[in-house]
């Protein structure tokens, strides 16, 4: 029996050592957390269980109890606020990315090098996240305001809840072409289809903040995790699917 005991305490220290962490992910960075993650559960035993949808869906979610231990935003705005109205540990949040917008289509040969398509394309749809709600559907508004085309392009929008349904649109050919995140697009420093990679002069800093909340602050897995997206490995990971640091 004395025998048995060490094993049973290492039982015990390992379940009581290996904790869950809950992330709300913003919709754009399914794709790399789903990744960090992986890594973050070989390297720690921690297990981090993600949420992907729309910032603004998350922010009143958070506000109304929802059981996340972290947020990963789409934006540096939605962190900040749940900061200053005492949902998030105060002094927690930092970038952890910035986005990069980019006009794609699933088919070959659609945009050109200089995005001429937006001024002389026969194109029925074009694609954007909800404006709204969506800071890559913001910077495309933005965008189309600085090239001039918004106006003549109204009638041809159509919008999507979040970028992941904004992607969808174009990936099945209901869009022929719209404005989407590069990293839903980027596969092992490739993108299919067609694009133009937005020049980051016509839109503002899409800054994503990463914010501990309040359910997290005695979560030793949520703290270790906001550690490990600061690590070589996950900023890799970032980096490989297009966004700067």
């Amino acid at each position: 029996m004395k025998s048995l005991l060490p094993i049973l305490l290492l039982v015990l220290y390992s379940h009581h050592a290996h904790a869950d962490v809950q992330v709300a992910v913003a919709a754009n960075f399914a794709g790399p957390a789903q990744r960090i993650a992986v890594e973050f559960e070989k390297q720690t035993g921690h297990k981090a269980v993600l949420a992907t949808g729309s910032t603004g869906k998350f922010y009143a979610q958070i506000i109304n109890g929802a059981p996340f231990d972290i947020l990963l935003a789409a934006d540096d705005e939605t962190p900040a606020r749940l900061e200053r109205e005492g949902h998030s540990v105060a002094g927690s949040r930092y970038t952890y990315a910035i986005g990069k917008l980019v006009l794609w289509s699933a088919r070959p040969a659609i945009i050109d090098a200089k995005a001429e398509v937006l001024k002389h394309g026969s194109f029925n749809h074009l694609a954007i996240a909800n404006p709204k709600v969506a800071p890559y559907g913001a910077a495309a508004l933005e965008t189309m305001k600085a090239l001039g085309v918004y106006e003549a392009l109204q009638s041809r929008l159509v919008t999507g809840e979040n970028i992941a349904q904004t992607h969808q649109f174009v990936a099945t050919g209901n869009a022929m072409l719209g404005f989407v995140a590069l990293s839903q697009v980027l596969k092992d420093g490739r993108i299919e289809g067609s694009y133009w990679i937005v020049p980051e002069k016509l839109y503002s800093p899409i800054r994503q903040d990463a914010a501990l909340l309040n359910k997290g602050k005695d979560n030793k897995a949520a703290a270790s995790f906001l550690e490990f997206l600061k690590s070589k490995a996950a900023r890799d990971i970032i980096l490989g699917y297009g966004y700067s640091l």
